[in-house]
């Protein structure tokens, strides 16, 4: 199953509704990734004004990299906790007012006991951190596109709620 034009086009726009949230309210944004391979930051980057609310992205891949430049601390990194670590990590890194960290499997094999297409996202601001939990199914190739609009979704639910209580 490949990634439609439909769902290309609703990560842009998520990511355009992100960038009118984010200005409005003054507040900035980084992200840490490891599945999404840098598609997430790529979909913020290509959204308006940009460079006055995106800070910047970490593609995290290796372990080791979560570890030593996000403060992961060292064990399983496709949970919750890890993708939490890595949201606080990056806004910390890159002076950000929300942080975003996804991580998970991709596929086709599992990773760490987990199937593939199990896929955590966390969003980290001043309200605190929430993670979010998903199983999506296809090839690779589509759970990294889903996961890409989700990590979208929850960051545009998250910045509406803290933007709502002042």
């Amino acid at each position: 199953m490949t990634p439609t034009r439909e769902s290309a086009a609703e990560a842009l726009e998520l990511a355009g509704k992100i960038a009118l949230q984010l200005r409005a309210s003054r507040r900035t944004i980084a992200v840490a990734e490891s599945l999404t391979s840098g598609m997430l930051s790529a979909r913020l980057g290509a959204a308006p004004e940009a460079s006055e609310w995106f800070r910047g992205g970490v593609v995290a891949y290796a372990p080791e990299v979560k570890f030593t430049v996000l403060g992961v601390p060292e064990g399983p990194v496709v949970t919750a906790s890890c993708a939490s670590a890595m949201a606080s990590g990056v806004a910390r890194l890159m002076l950000a007012d929300v942080g975003i960290g996804i991580t998970g499997v991709g596929g086709p094999g599992s990773e760490e006991g987990r199937a593939a297409g199990k896929v955590f996202i966390a969003i980290c601001d001043a309200a605190g951190a929430r993670t979010e939990e998903f199983s999506f199914a296809g090839e690779p190739e589509q759970v990294v596109h889903e996961a890409t609009a989700s990590a979208l979704r929850l960051c545009l639910e998250a910045i509406a709620e803290s933007t709502a209580l002042g």
